[in-house]
């Protein structure tokens, strides 16, 4: 079974448009037809829409497919994501120096039936996510534009791994390295004359052992969809 990644969550939990007619008996597509649904009905459906997979979710699993049966690793790179990890560790330090903490960055990674993932930080009773915005403009001020479904759900990935009541999100804004600032306007890249705390958003989650269950239930599904197309890969293949 594919242990899908913490970060690829966000790619698979998204909810589908419709109920895999895979997962449809003769009576359950006459109820999923009906225009109007008693709570009954939506009750019954209800678990079937959680094994459905999105359209996004399928072209990721498709991208996946074809990366194990090909055996290459498909690297996403682009300036935002350098910038990440070249001052992962000043953003830490950052966040240290907001918060009188004394966080390390964390090097474990953890596995279980379903996911695995390595946490940037691993505290007593919550797991930190650093995030290092690209720029100013970029960077969440209040938690209300920090929130993202994605980074949300790599989180409680991350909770369900660690076993930790909460998780947060740290958006820790610090200068961008000068040869990744490129034509764009140089204020917006540095930006350590700002107040410390006023560069630091946190967004805060905690933990929710039904949406873990949902994310069990994708997860089987996903490796389900994924074992079809390896299987299909193959016999279109074979000559």
């Amino acid at each position: 079974m594919h242990k899908f990644r913490c970060s690829s969550l966000g790619l698979i939990m998204t909810d589908a448009q419709s109920i895999d007619p895979a997962l449809l008996t003769e009576e359950l597509a006459v109820i999923s037809r009906k225009k109007v649904k008693t709570d009954e009905d939506k009750a019954t459906l209800s678990p079937l829409w959680d094994k459905s997979l999105s359209v996004g979710a399928k072209t990721y699993i498709e991208s996946l497919a074809k990366q194990l049966v090909y055996g290459y690793d498909e690297d996403i790179t682009s300036k935002f994501l350098e910038k990440g990890v070249k001052v992962e560790d000043q953003s830490i330090e950052l966040y240290n120096s907001v918060f009188f903490t004394n966080h390390a960055k964390n090097t474990e990674r953890k596995v279980n039936e379903w996911i695995t993932g390595e946490c940037d930080i691993n505290a007593p009773e919550l797991i930190i996510d650093i995030k290092s915005p690209w720029s100013l403009a970029t960077f969440p001020a209040t938690i209300a534009a920090g929130r993202d479904k994605g980074y949300e759900w790599q989180g409680r990935g991350y909770m369900m791994l660690w076993q930790k009541p909460k998780f947060e999100i740290a958006y820790c804004l610090v200068n961008t390295p000068e040869e990744l600032i490129g034509y764009e306007r140089e204020e917006l890249h540095i930006v350590d004359h700002i107040t410390p705390e006023l560069r630091v958003t946190r967004v805060p989650y905690t933990r929710d052992l039904a949406l873990e269950e949902k994310i069990k239930i994708k997860c089987e599904a996903g490796n389900a969809y994924l074992d079809l197309l390896v299987r299909q890969i193959a016999a279109e293949h074979t000559y």
